[in-house]
């Protein structure tokens, strides 16, 4: 399929072909329209368009942590890590309408006529994937062309139930582009009168024929307005787009005593105080399209709000649509352009130009797409074949491209003696981009064209925590060698499915445990070879916050940071000591605020050689401070490994020292090479650590130490 992107690095927009997206938990749709939001999407666009300096400028935020990233893995990691991003196209587009053509939601059915919305889905694509409360159907007697303006009309319904507007009330809007245009029409819908103001004669004369009472530029509003109203008006709606902080300071002037004041646009926000305080004037920044907007069980995993959070983006998006099925909205007027798909780069130069006069913009799709609906996309660009290795290497099948994946697996697969077959992401850009920048021969939104690839011998899965143990329990039911990123599972009953299907297949599994692997690692483990005494370890990890929004604390899809990092760390212990855990204790922070319940805790870990290793796991320390520590005692010999860049061993009263001053070195290109090249791996030790992590989770939920039994899965 083709879908419109933005190149971050150059700012240019391209029409790049793409595989067909997986439906998850909502639907696959066959887009016939799209808008292009003119504010929004060319903000984007010029910021991609300035250079690095301007764009380091523009998101400070970012510089920060490239910064800090810095100061913990080394330069090379944050410099190539901040290029990757910048390497990858942006989708563009939120608000679209088509026809079902797949669906994973009882709610849909394929066929169904809806209007989508959505950043990262809702995008310019022939077809899009949306969770279902992004997702409604258009009602009889509302076209394509209407549906497609959906988004922006709800984020207007939002707008104006954040004004709590009654029947009869005066109301300003302020700017009178597309959105003003529709909160014009929305108001006048609710009873109100309106005041629209702008300073486009055109514009104003079009909020004129769409009902507004009122229009006016600046010269003279203010009698305008006493003149409809002698008290100002009972609220203001900001819809306009400007750094500038006019539009605040006329609303304050506007609005009368204990008047509302709601910003839906993005404007400057110097807010004169004692006009807003004299007249005890209340101002609302409006958020987007409703309730339930960045809200991830909401909009990915498809849980709604009861009833009495009344008006969520969703029924937002139903409210309006019925204002349009009742004529109550006029849409024909506000469609200036419509341009092909193909053509969609010229929109952008006519938005970004201003050389003619537009507010509604639209891409068009033919119907049934251009043909290509499939979900693979072979890679026949020059550069862009597989890399051809002597016999007898193996091929490698990819599933899934986050941001570790691209960071710290794929940089690696050039140097290694592999065959590069397929690459599946659940979205067709990341799998596009991904496969076309490494190298793979081709790419999917379907894992499955992976597992059932005959030529394809060994898979790496790299997706979220909850896909780990489902898909590397397919690919060895496939016959095919398993590369599973950790943990290698989230739950025991998983884990035993897996110990049972890699035993009936008698293939290989690695789990993703690099800091074994690391040099510095290694020669650590032989300094302590000889020891004649247990071990004793302490495993410090300075994490930071995570937000609580991030997947990794959705019980369903991370299973919280003890489960997702901590095995690592006792890995590690396994790997140093040569001994298996046999019990854990562990005590944890309780939550508060922010604070996760496993997010801030020491496990105790008995080894079978009676060692004694302790991770220590905080997200309450200072960025600044090294991340991981590692230290171990035994022998009269102490050693210590810091953020995988400085090694130092102490015996004997010398002292050794190594160090890293560009990157760190933790294991990852050294543990793919053990894979393709067929080397073993320690199985055993990567159940032994999962179960580990487990019994952690236990002890701190029951206060009491637990064992740990690889006999519980079968071992």
């Amino acid at each position: 399929m083709k879908q419109v992107l933005l190149d971050l690095q150059s700012g240019s927009i391209q029409v790049e072909n793409v595989p067909v997206p997986a439906v998850t938990r909502g639907v696959v749709v066959e887009n016939a329209y799209s808008l292009i939001s003119a504010g929004t999407e060319s903000s984007l666009i010029n910021l991609a368009g300035q250079s690095l300096v301007g764009k380091a400028k523009a998101r400070p935020d970012d510089v920060r942590k490239v910064i800090q990233k810095v100061g913990t893995d080394g330069l090379l990691p944050a410099y190539q890590q901040a290029m990757s991003r910048l390497e990858r196209p942006e989708p563009l587009g939120y608000s679209s309408a088509g026809t079902v053509v797949t669906t994973g939601s009882d709610e849909f059915e394929v066929g169904d006529r809806v209007a989508c919305a959505g950043a990262g889905y809702a995008v310019h694509a022939e077809y899009v994937a949306v969770p279902k409360n992004l997702c409604v159907r258009i009602p009889d007697g509302v076209g394509f062309k209407e549906a497609a303006f959906t988004t922006v009309g709800a984020i207007a319904m939002h707008g104006v139930r954040n004004a709590n507007v009654t029947v009869g009330e005066n109301v300003a809007v302020i700017g009178l582009g597309l959105i003003g245009l529709l909160t014009v029409q929305i108001l006048k819908a609710a009873g109100c009168r309106v005041i629209g103001i702008d300073i486009d004669p055109e514009k104003l004369a079009l909020a004129r024929d769409l009902g507004a009472d009122v229009a006016s530029n600046y010269d003279g509003l203010f009698e305008r307005v006493r003149a409809l109203s002698p008290f100002g008006a009972d609220a203001v709606v900001i819809t306009a787009a400007t750094r500038s902080s006019a539009p605040i300071e006329a609303a304050g002037r506007l609005v009368r005593s204990q008047g509302r004041v709601v910003v839906v646009g993005n404007v400057g926000m110097d807010v004169p105080r004692d006009v807003f305080y004299e007249k005890e004037a209340e101002v609302v920044v409006s958020r987007s399209y409703g309730p339930g907007r960045y809200d991830r069980n909401y909009e990915e995993r498809g849980i709604d709000y009861p009833i009495y959070v009344r008006w969520t983006e969703k029924r937002n998006m139903e409210a309006f649509l019925e204002l349009v099925r009742q004529k109550k909205i006029d849409l024909d007027r506000l469609i200036t352009h419509t341009f092909p798909l193909d053509e969609a780069p010229g929109a952008y130069d006519l938005i970004n130009t201003g050389k003619e006069r537009f507010i509604g913009v639209l891409l068009q799709y033919s119907p049934n797409g251009s043909g290509a609906s499939g979900t693979v996309v072979r890679l026949k660009e020059p550069g862009a074949q597989a890399r051809r290795v002597p016999a007898p290497a193996r091929t490698l099948g990819c599933i899934g491209a986050g941001v570790h994946a691209q960071s710290a697996l794929y940089p690696h697969l050039a140097g290694l003696p592999v065959n590069l077959g397929g690459l599946a992401t659940a979205t067709g850009l990341s799998a596009q981009t991904v496969a076309k920048k490494y190298g793979f021969s081709y790419c999917t939104t379907d894992y499955k064209r992976i597992l059932d690839d005959p030529d394809i011998d060994a898979v790496m899965i790299a997706t979220r925590n909850d896909l780990h143990a489902p898909m590397a329990i397919e690919a060895l039911r496939a016959g095919k060698d398993v590369f599973v990123e950790k943990p290698l599972a989230t739950d025991i009953d998983s884990l035993r499915r897996i110990v049972e299907a890699r035993d009936e297949s008698g293939r290989r599994v690695m789990v993703g445990f690099n800091r074994r692997h690391s040099p510095l690692a290694v020669k650590m483990k032989g300094f302590f070879a000889n020891r004649a005494t247990p071990a004793v370890l302490h495993y410090r990890v300075n994490a930071g916050q995570i937000p609580p929004e991030h997947w990794v604390h959705d019980d369903e899809q991370g299973g919280g940071m003890l489960i997702s990092e901590c095995c690592h760390f006792i890995d590690f212990m396994q790997y140093i000591t040569g001994a298996r855990p046999v019990q854990v204790v562990a005590r944890a922070i309780e939550p508060t605020g922010t604070l996760q319940k496993y997010d801030n805790f020491q496990a105790t870990l008995t080894f079978d050689d009676g060692s004694l290793g302790t991770v220590t796991y905080t997200t309450l320390g200072d960025r600044s401070y090294p991340k991981e520590t590692v230290e171990v005692f035994a022998g009269n010999a102490v050693g210590r490994i810091t953020d995988f860049r400085d090694l130092e061993l102490r015996r004997d009263g010398k002292a050794s020292r190594e160090r890293r001053w560009l990157t760190q070195e933790k294991g990852f290109a050294e543990e793919l090479l053990a894979f393709v090249k067929g080397e073993e791996p320690d199985f055993v030790a990567s159940v032994a650590t999962t179960i580990a992590t487990f019994a952690a989770w236990e002890s701190i939920d029951t206060g009491a130490a637990q064992e740990i039994d690889i006999g519980r899965v079968g071992l």
